[in-house]
C-alpha cells in the first residue's frame, strides 16, 4: 500500500499547485481590471508591430498606463478581440475597415465608415498620414527580361509561381477578386509574409503580395506591378477604437489626436526598414519617431534612414565573419530580459493545462474503462479534438468566448493534453490481469477499494507516460498561443516570423526545446521510481 499513499500524498500536492496556480491567475487578472490600462493591439507584421508601439509610447508621454498585446494574429482575430472589449484600440486600414469588418464598398470615406461603425460600439479616427496597399511584386530581373509592367501583364504568363500571404488569399479584396479582375489562372502558395521575401528572393516563387510601405521591396530589387485596373482599394492608415476610449482614457487619447498626419508613407517604410533590415527594436523605432517635432523632420530623418538602408548591402568591417556575429546576435535574442517572462508564461500555461486535462481525463478514463461502447466513443471524440488545427482550434475558441489571451489558449492546450492521458488511462487499466481483479473481490474488496488499492497502482506507470506526453505536446503547441497574445515563448517566434529573423525565432525555439528536455528528464525520474515501488511491492 506504500504505492497508494505516494500517489495520494502526490495527488494532493498537485491540486494545491493547481489551486495556488489558479488563484495567482485571477489575482492578475483582477489586478489588471482594476488599474484599466489602453490596451493597444496589432496584426502580425512589422508595420503594425511599430505603430502599436507608437500608440502606446503617445498615451505613456502624458502619463497613461497601456498594455500592448503584439502580433495578434490577422484582420478577424485583432478585430474580434476589440469587439469583445480585450483590445483598445489599433492601427488599422480604410480599405480592410471597409471590406472586411463593415463589408461595404472599397471606395466608402471615413464618415461613412464611421457611421457603419457606429452600431457596433466602434469608432474611426486620427488618419496617420500614409497609405499602405496592397500590390503584386516579381524580381526586377524577370521584369525585365518577360516584360512585366502591369497587373494585366501577369495574365500572359500563367506558368510564373505565386507566393501570397493566406491572409491576402482568404480576404474579399484578395487573390479572389484579383484573379478575377485580371483573369489570372495561377494556383497560388500560401505562405507567410515574412517567409514569402526569402522565397522569392531564393527564387522557390516568382510573385508574392506586398505592402507598399513593406522595406525589402528595393532592398530585394523587386518591381511593383501597376494596378492598372484600380482593383485595390487605398488603404490609409487610421486609429479603429472602441467608442468607450475617449471617456475612459481622456488623456491618452487627447495624446493620440497629436498623431494625426504625421506619418508619412516615406517616414513609415524607413521605420519598416530600421526593423527589418537594421534589426533594430520596434520600441527604440517608436520612441525615436515621437522625438521627432515636425513633419520636415519626419522627411529629412526618413530620408536619412533609407540612405542608411542602401548602405547596409556594401561591405564593411562589421560583417566580416558573419558566423561568429550569427552566433552573438542568437545569444543576445536569447539572454534578452523578456526571457523570465516569456518561460514563466510558457510554463503557466503548459502546468495549468497539463494539471487540468489530468483532473478530467483518469477519472473519465477509469469510469469509461468497463463499457467498450462508451469508451470507443468518448476516445474517438478525443481523437478527433487532437486533430483539429491548432490555429482553426484557437480561432474556433476566440469566437465561443468572445476573448482572447490567456484562458482561450488554455482551453486549447487542455483539449490537446486529453487524449494521451485518457487513452493511457484506459491501456494502464487493460494491463491488470483479471485473475487479479477476481482475487482482490474475493478477499472482500469493494470494486471501489479494488480500484484504488489494485489497478490504479498497476496502472499508474502507463498514466503517467500518458501525462508525460500530454506535457510534451502541450509545451510544443504552447508556442501557438503568442499567436492570440496569451504570450510564451511563442511571442519571439511570431515576432521572428514578422520580421524573417531567425535568430529571434530561435531564441524562442530553443528554450521551448529546453523545457521539453527537463520535462522528459523528469518524468523518466518519476517513472523510475514508481517501478521501484512496484517492485518492492
Amino acid at each position: 500500500m506504500n504505492l497508494l499513499s505516494l500517489t495520494k500524498r502526490r495527488f494532493r500536492c498537485w491540486a494545491a499547485l493547481l489551486v495556488t496556480l489558479v488563484g495567482l491567475s485571477s489575482m492578475g487578472a483582477a489586478s489588471g481590471e482594476a488599474t484599466t490600462p489602453l490596451r493597444v493591439g496589432s496584426k502580425r507584421f512589422t508595420e503594425s508591430y511599430i505603430l502599436a508601439q507608437i500608440v502606446a509610447q503617445t498615451a505613456q508621454a502624458v502619463g497613461s498606463r497601456t498594455q500592448v498585446l503584439q502580433g495578434l494574429g490577422n484582420t478577424a482575430i485583432v478585430y474580434e478581440a476589440l469587439r469583445s472589449g480585450q483590445i483598445d484600440v489599433y492601427a488599422e486600414y480604410t480599405g480592410t475597415i471597409a471590406l472586411e469588418i463593415v463589408k461595404g464598398d472599397a471606395s466608402m470615406a471615413i464618415d461613412a465608415l464611421r457611421s457603419a461603425l457606429a452600431p457596433l460600439g466602434l469608432g474611426i479616427a486620427v488618419p496617420l498620414g500614409f497609405n499602405d496597399g496592397y500590390a503584386l511584386a516579381v524580381r526586377s530581373v524577370d521584369a525585365e527580361k518577360l516584360n512585366l509592367r502591369t497587373l494585366s501583364d501577369l495574365a500572359r504568363h500563367p506558368t510564373l509561381k505565386l507566393g501570397l500571404s493566406n491572409e491576402f488569399m482568404g480576404r474579399s479584396d484578395g487573390w479572389k477578386g484579383l484573379a478575377a479582375k485580371y483573369q489570372l489562372t495561377a494556383t497560388p502558395t500560401g505562405l507567410d509574409h515574412g517567409l514569402a521575401y526569402e522565397a522569392i528572393a531564393q527564387r522557390q516563387i516568382d510573385v508574392m503580395d506586398i505592402y507598399t510601405t513593406d522595406a525589402k521591396i528595393d532592398h530585394l530589387g523587386l518591381r511593383v506591378l501597376v494596378d492598372d485596373l484600380h482593383y485595390f482599394p487605398r488603404y490609409d492608415a487610421v486609429l479603429l477604437y472602441r467608442l468607450d476610449v475617449p471617456r475612459q482614457h481622456p488623456a491618452a487619447w487627447q495624446a493620440l489626436q497629436a498623431l494625426e498626419g504625421r506619418i508619412s508613407e516615406s517616414a513609415m517604410v524607413a521605420m519598416n526598414a530600421q526593423a527589418e533590415l537594421q534589426n533594430q527594436p520596434f520600441e527604440g523605432i517608436a520612441q525615436a519617431f515621437l522625438k521627432r517635432n515636425n513633419a520636415l523632420e519626419q522627411s529629412a530623418s526618413a530620408s536619412k534612414a533609407i540612405e542608411n538602408v542602401a548602405k547596409i548591402n556594401q561591405p564593411t568591417p562589421e560583417r566580416t565573419g558573419e558566423q561568429t556575429g550569427y552566433a552573438n546576435k542568437l545569444w543576445q535574442r536569447l539572454i534578452a530580459p523578456d526571457l523570465l517572462r516569456l518561460t514563466g508564461q510558457h510554463l503557466l500555461l503548459v502546468l495549468l493545462s497539463v494539471a487540468l486535462a489530468a483532473l478530467i481525463a483518469v477519472p473519465v478514463g477509469i469510469w469509461i474503462f468497463p463499457h467498450h461502447r462508451l469508451r470507443a466513443l468518448t476516445l474517438g471524440v478525443a481523437g478527433v479534438l487532437q486533430t483539429v488545427p491548432s490555429l482553426a482550434l484557437l480561432a474556433v475558441l476566440i469566437a465561443a468566448m468572445g476573448m482572447i489571451g490567456f484562458w482561450p489558449a488554455l482551453l486549447a492546450l487542455l483539449l490537446y493534453a486529453l487524449l494521451p492521458i485518457l487513452s493511457n488511462t484506459c491501456a494502464g487499466l487493460a494491463e491488470v490481469p483479471p485473475g487479479l481483479r477476481q482475487a482482490s473481490m474475493a478477499l472482500g474488496l469493494t470494486p471501489h477499494q479494488c480500484m484504488l488499492a489494485v489497478e490504479l497502482p498497476i496502472a499508474l506507470p502507463t498514466i503517467v507516460l500518458g501525462i508525460r506526453t500530454a506535457s510534451a505536446i502541450a509545451i510544443g503547441t504552447a508556442t501557438i498561443a503568442a499567436f492570440i497574445g496569451a504570450g510564451g515563448l511563442g511571442e519571439r517566434i511570431v515576432t521572428g516570423l514578422a520580421l524573417n529573423d531567425n535568430a529571434l525565432m530561435l531564441a524562442g525555439a530553443l528554450p521551448s526545446a529546453g523545457l521539453a528536455l527537463l520535462s522528459e528528464l523528469l518524468f523518466e525520474g518519476v517513472g523510475r521510481r514508481l517501478r521501484r515501488y512496484q517492485r518492492l511491492d
